[in-house]
This record gives structure tokens, sequence and C-alpha cells, in this order.
């Protein structure tokens, strides 16, 4: 069986550094794509001169303006970063249909077979990065080895502008140096809790056994049991199916009024509601979450025995669920709606009973 050849393509600082591109009096200074620093909002995305102060995505927009007061602050502009996106994709699309995006900003390519004939996955790489500078004008990283995990890890390796090639001789070694953290699929929850078990590393990972991993961690267990051996045989999926369809707010100041929470959780399922009927879904698991003051967040979930895209439906079992978290005490911040178990194409469905 021959070895696969698998690249993954990771976008520098895709937002910022399209901002940078397209206002170049931008360039070499902190930029920070999110929200206002005197909203709730939350950084998407920041430069590299921004990260050197602690800027990171996910952190409140408020927090990044203490660590960077002199940055500058963005409000995202998504259709131009969709419309680079597609020029991106059109760039791989001349060595591969077999694409998996992930995100606007990163996708897995199998080159194991390509438009060019080339048997080497790694000129490919450095091909596709010479034309996405040429032609967009923007730097991205490749990581290039035999599996999507170890491509994936690659592509981070020497940011921005790398390249990094993990060959079968060479991949125990790169896995067994990776701190856990680093780990694709380990969390900040699954971080602290391997380290509390000492794994620190992907060499001590490796020493535990396949049963043992499943103990600590249920069935994701296999994958880390897997991933610290250097096998991962998941192919790249360019039919990769959407698995959930959701909406969120972040407001401006706390809540602590259950019919004003109602009314937000209402907006939500209409956004919802909106955005399942747009790419003609539904589905049945309707999920709630909830993010404290403290930025604690909670999650409920319930599956229906049929497919359900309507808002007023969506809005009844958020606020059924709603009451089995602790917002009667706790002020929120943050309310989302989300809806998986997707059934692609389905006529809008009706509601049967429920089972929790």
């Amino acid at each position: 069986m021959s070895i696969r050849k698998i690249i993954h393509i990771d976008m520098d600082a895709f937002y910022a550094s399209v901002e940078q591109r397209d206002h170049p009096e931008y360039r070499g200074k902190p930029v920070i794509v999110g929200g206002s620093p005197q909203s709730r909002g939350v950084v998407a995305t920041c430069s590299y001169e921004a990260r050197k102060y602690g800027v990171h995505s996910a952190m409140p927009t408020s927090q990044a303006y203490r660590l960077c007061p002199d940055g500058i602050f963005i409000a995202p502009r998504f259709e131009v970063y969709k419309e680079v996106s597609h020029q991106v994709r059109s760039i791989f699309e001349r060595f591969t249909d077999i694409i998996e995006p992930l995100s606007l900003d990163e996708a897995y390519l199998d080159v194991t077979e390509n438009k060019v004939n080339n048997p080497s996955a790694t000129l490919i790489a450095r091909e596709i990065q010479k034309l996405v500078h040429e032609e967009t004008g923007l730097t991205c990283s490749a990581g290039v080895a035999y599996n999507k995990f170890l491509a994936k890890m690659a592509s981070g390796y020497k940011k921005p502008a790398g390249i990094t090639v993990i060959t079968p001789e060479k991949a125990l070694e790169f896995i067994y140096a990776l701190p856990i953290g680093k780990f694709y699929g380990v969390g900040s929850a699954t971080e602290k809790k391997m380290i509390e078990l000492g794994i620190t590393s992907g060499e001590i990972l490796s020493k535990f056994t396949e049963h043992d991993l499943v103990h600590h961690f249920g069935k994701a267990g296999h994958y880390y049991y897997n991933i610290a051996r250097g096998i991962d045989d998941r192919q790249v999926n360019p039919d990769r199916v959407r698995k959930s369809v959701g909406a969120e707010n972040t407001y401006a100041t706390d809540i602590s009024d259950i019919d004003v929470m109602h009314q937000k959780l209402f907006e939500v399922a209409e956004t919802v509601e909106r955005r399942l009927k747009r790419i003609n879904t539904s589905g049945r698991t309707i999920t709630l979450k909830v993010r404290y003051s403290n930025f604690e967040i909670a999650t409920r979930s319930i599956t229906l025995h049929s497919d359900v895209d309507d808002a007023s439906i969506l809005y009844e079992h958020a606020t059924n669920l709603l009451l089995s978290t602790e917002v009667s005490s706790r002020p929120v911040r943050l309310l989302g709606i989300s809806v998986s178990n997707l059934s692609l194409g389905r006529d809008a469905p009706q509601q049967l009973s429920l089972e929790i």
C-alpha cells in the first residue's frame, strides 16, 4: 500500500493579514480583528505584531485592549475574507480535487495522485505557497505528512510562511517532542486532565495503554492512543458534511432577567431558522449554550424524534433547557442555540414527541 501524501495549508493570521494587505498603513502594526474593545466581543484573529503582547483569538477584546492599548481594532469583513478564501481554493484546485476545507483559512489536500503529476508533495506545497503570495498578497504555512493529524501539526510548526515535512521515519521523534497542549484534539480541559495524570508530552502519552486512555477520556482515548503512535487513517474528505448550524450573541451588559433572556433566545432562534432554511436542512438535536458573567460555559441538549427547523420550536426547547441551568442566580453574558444531527435536503419536518 502506497504512502499517502497530505498537505495541510493554514493561512497566516488570515483576517488580520487581509486587513494589512488592504490598508498599507496597518502593516507592521498590531491589528486586532473582532468586536469593539468597549463591547462584549471577542478577538477573531490578530496580527503577529499583536500576538507579541499576548493577544490571541477568542480572547475578550476588552482584555486585548488592556494588553495592547495601541492596537488597531477592526470589525471583521467576512464577505471579503470569503472572497479571498475562494481565490485560495481555486489555487488548490489546480493541483487536486481532493480538498477538505476546515474553515475559511485552512484545508487538507490529498496529493497522492495529483493533476500536475508531481510525485513530491513538498514541491507542490511550495508551489501553492508561491501562488498564494503572488495572487493574493498573503502568506500561508504548510504541513506535509502521510496523515491528516501530522500534516495539521506540521503546518503550525514554523509559522508564518513556513513549511514542515514529516516523513514516516521522523514521525515519532516529532510527536514525542510535542507538548501535550499542542496536540490537535486536546483542548484546555483535556490538557489540564492529562497534566494531572502526568502526561505533558507526546512521549509520555505514548506510554499509556489504550485501555487506560479510554478509561480516562472515553472514546477519545482511542484517538489519543493512535496519534501518539503516528496513526491516523482518516481520509481527506472533499464532501465533508456540516455537523451543526447555530448562532449565538454576546451582550453588552450581563443579563439577569429571565424574561429578557427569553426575548434574546427567540432572536437567536430566528437566526438559526434562517440559516437552516438557507442551506435546506434541519436537525434533531437542539443545544443551548450559556456563558455566565465569569466566562464559565454551560450547555444543555435535547434530541427529538424528528427534524426541526422552526424558530418557535427551537425557542420552546431552548427555554425549557434554560430551566436546568443556573441563570436564575447567575448573570449571563452570552446565549446560543445550535442544531445538530442534521438531515441535509429534507423537507421541513413536523415535531413529534421528544426524549431527553
